[in-house]
């Protein structure tokens, strides 16, 4: 489906180890740039050239996120839930917060928690639109509809699927994981669990979440009941080999 001016195509939301995605996003009348800090690596959109902006408050937060982890030491490494912590930067409670609710480890929500923060500071900033992707987990503030791309590894429905996301439902986090592609740990072998949420450090570690739940095909409906539980979901789409299940307010689009 070619994109026009009402309509706009973003990542494959798990593509991310070479970033080629990158050179394929429509950036229509905005301002692409990306804001590299140690291992943050984001691709940008905004309204204006923000690139500064997005700079100082990727340092804030990877410093706030650093001096936690620094006196917090198992925030780094927690495969489950840690207790949430009243003196913490809003970040580290929101990534905390999400934990609890989706039963992983807090560090599940950091790529989503990182550009769910920059989005919020750049619309802050000034800026009236903005995409921000860290590595495939994307915080979407448009003023119209979006189509997001799924990317599923070696899977026939691979780059064939879609989501479209209406304007009126930003900001919207939208999060993949995937056990077989990509740096995250995952415990399953999904090809691609992507997951909507208002909130998108909750959309990151809900797809750790999900994805763990898949370990074959046979799994995907499991994983969908399990979704189900959690409170605060948009909506889930899994891939497993030539297997999808959606679940939620998704409305799936064939791509070209």
């Amino acid at each position: 489906m070619a994109a026009n001016k009402h309509k706009k195509r973003y990542p494959d939301p798990n593509s991310y180890r070479e970033r080629t995605y990158r050179r394929r996003v429509d950036a229509g009348n905005l301002v692409a740039f990306e804001v590299r800090v140690k291992e943050t690596d984001l691709h940008i959109l905004a309204s204006a050239d923000l690139r500064e902006a997005a700079a100082n408050l990727v340092f804030q937060y990877r410093g706030q996120l650093e001096n936690h982890i620094a006196s917090h030491h198992a925030f780094l490494t927690a495969l489950t839930p840690l207790a949430e912590e009243s003196l913490a930067p809003p970040i580290i409670k929101s990534m905390l917060k999400a934990a609890i609710a989706t039963e992983v480890g807090p560090m599940a929500a950091v790529a989503g928690a990182v550009a769910e923060y920059v989005g919020h500071g750049l619309l802050a900033a000034g800026a009236a639109e903005v995409v921000v992707e860290n590595g495939g987990d994307i915080f979407l503030a448009r003023g119209q509809e979006c189509v997001v791309g799924i990317f599923a590894g070696t899977s026939p429905l691979s780059n064939k699927i879609g989501i479209r996301i209406a304007a009126d439902r930003m900001p919207m986090g939208v999060c993949t994981s995937s056990g077989r592609i990509g740096h995250s740990l995952s415990l399953g072998q999904a090809d691609a669990v992507t997951v909507l949420a208002a909130d998108t450090c909750l959309a990151d570690a809900a797809a750790t979440r999900l994805g763990n739940e898949v370990k074959d095909s046979g799994d995907i409906d499991h994983a969908l009941a399990v979704a189900r539980t959690i409170a605060g979901l948009d909506g889930v789409v899994i891939i497993q080999d030539q297997r999808m299940g959606a679940w939620g307010n998704v409305e799936l689009v064939r791509l070209a």
